[in-house]
């Protein structure tokens, strides 16, 4: 057999230790959209934003003039129509306590939705992230020149950032970008934006929060078995012990989903719109108005500045956690 051994100049275009980050994300994320559990995931998720426009079309259209209420209300008689009148009259004399509260609440109802369904995804994520590569010993040709720790790192952050990406923060701005397309004037978009930044803001650090944690359980073991039970063990575990009112604040700060649960209370202000709603709208039942204000005094957060230095003292060892253990074996 005739071999020849070409030893021309290579001509092709260099792609770059960018396009090596992006190799990581994609086959990331590839893999996890190829597995049914996450085609479900995506189905909910996109269908919680679904409603989220539905939610906020049906609002708006429900107290503008001529709108859907008042077409009923003509027909239920006068003291219908009455109460839908001092409906749109509040909203148009109350706008940031009317629309802001509505979708603040609508937003604060999502949040659940979507951060269960990103702790759901990571779930499924943790042993592909770092724990396969760790098994394979795949960390020697991973982190071989020129790809660094820091490309690898940036590579399965992209694979979570992405996942939360399609299962939180994209339903949630379709969800608010479609309502807004409908609505019937600009008050909604204007008194919607800042629930909507606070949605947001409470999502940026859900992300960051998780996203460490899940790298460092990744990169905890070499087996699935053992990091994700670690990782359920840090979620359900830790949450139920965190639970009961008399627990210790020590042992609440270690859950990171007691911590989320201070620190959305506290980006949301859902307690601020409801306490709002109780003492400043001119509500006819007083009784209504009092549970308001008792609703929005159980919904603050009591302990955010702890919530956040729980959440920082996760990312902290699970970066110190990440780090340590992403080298090739021969090299510790």
């Amino acid at each position: 057999m005739d071999a020849t051994l070409d030893l021309s100049r290579w001509r092709e275009t260099p792609r770059g230790v960018g396009y090596r980050r992006w190799s990581i994300l994609r086959s990331g994320l590839d893999l996890l959209l190829r597995n049914r559990f996450y085609r479900i995931l995506l189905g909910a998720a996109w269908s919680s934003g679904l409603m989220i426009a539905v939610l906020g079309f049906t609002f708006s259209q429900a107290i503008s003039s001529g709108g859907v209420l008042e077409s009923l209300a003509t027909r239920l008689g006068p003291r219908f129509e009455a109460i839908v009148t001092a409906l749109s009259g509040f909203v148009a004399l109350y706008p940031d306590i009317c629309i802001g509260g509505i979708f603040g609440l609508i937003f604060w109802v999502h949040s659940f939705v979507g951060l269960f369904l990103a702790l759901l995804a990571l779930t499924g994520m943790i042993p592909r992230l770092i724990t396969h590569d760790r098994a394979s010993n795949a960390l020697v040709i991973y982190l071989a020149r020129p790809l660094t720790t820091t490309d690898y790192l940036l590579g399965k952050l992209g694979m979570i950032v992405g996942m939360i990406l399609l299962v939180w923060t994209g339903p949630l701005l379709f969800g608010w970008l479609v309502s807004m397309l409908f609505a019937t004037n600009t008050d909604f978009i204007w008194y919607s934006l800042e629930p909507l930044g606070r949605a947001l803001l409470f999502n940026g650090i859900s992300l960051v929060a998780l996203a460490a944690i899940a790298l460092g359980v990744s990169a905890l073991g070499k087996t699935s078995r053992m990091t994700t039970g670690v990782w359920i063990a840090l979620w359900f575990v830790a949450s139920a012990l965190a639970a009961p009112p008399g627990a210790p604040a020590w042992l609440k700060r270690a859950s990171f989903t007691h911590d989320l649960k201070q620190v959305r209370q506290e980006v949301l202000r859902i307690d601020t719109a409801l306490t709002r709603a109780g003492a400043e709208l001119p509500l006819l039942d007083r009784h209504f108005a009092a549970n308001l204000s008792a609703a929005g005094r159980r919904a603050a957060a009591e302990d955010v500045g702890g919530a956040l230095a729980g959440l920082g003292v996760f990312v902290v060892l699970s970066s110190f956690v990440f780090f340590r253990r992403l080298k090739p074996e021969g090299d510790r």
